[in-house]
């Protein structure tokens, strides 16, 4: 199975400018806890999650509309390409400790966002010759190293 065959395409994103007002209702609209922020040629430069957006409202003291996106500071990002393997997707999920991938295509623009969620849905008890694919197995694996408490990921990743 293929990135392309389960991740969404139709994606909302912000850009450095946008306020993290703006990000946040955007959220809210789409019901989603992530937008990846892309420069002027769509090519993806970040992630902001909701947390992002309340550490930073509750460490600023002041209004949200007043942050821009690019005020915050952005983790190395992980991405994936549409004809890139799930199990491949699922490694650089564990190894980056996320929870989503920006979907990118060679130049770098975005194309989509691939979620662990979006996996799941199309994982199936077992897999076999005849029908590949991910199994819930994968899945939870997944789950437990990217919810793994934060002391823990910060002693991985050192």
């Amino acid at each position: 199975m293929k990135v392309e065959d389960v991740m969404t395409r139709d994606v909302e994103f912000c850009t450095p400018e946008t306020n993290l007002a703006a990000a946040a209702m955007q959220m809210w609209d789409r019901d989603c806890g992530v937008l990846p922020v892309v420069d002027d040629q769509r090519k993806v430069i970040g992630m902001i999650t909701d947390r992002d957006i309340c550490m930073k409202a509750a460490t600023k003291h002041q209004d949200i509309a007043a942050i821009k996106v690019e005020e915050l500071t952005f983790r190395p990002i992980h991405t994936c390409k549409p004809e890139a393997d799930i199990a491949d997707a699922l490694d650089t999920l564990q190894r980056a400790f996320v929870r989503r991938l920006p979907v990118v295509n060679d130049e770098g623009q975005l194309e989509g966002i691939l979620s662990v969620s979006d996996i799941l849905r199309h994982s199936r008890e077992k897999v076999d010759k005849l029908t590949p694919g991910v199994t819930y197995a994968d899945v939870v694996a997944t789950f437990k190293v990217i919810s793994a408490p934060r002391s823990r990921v910060a002693a991985a990743r050192a």
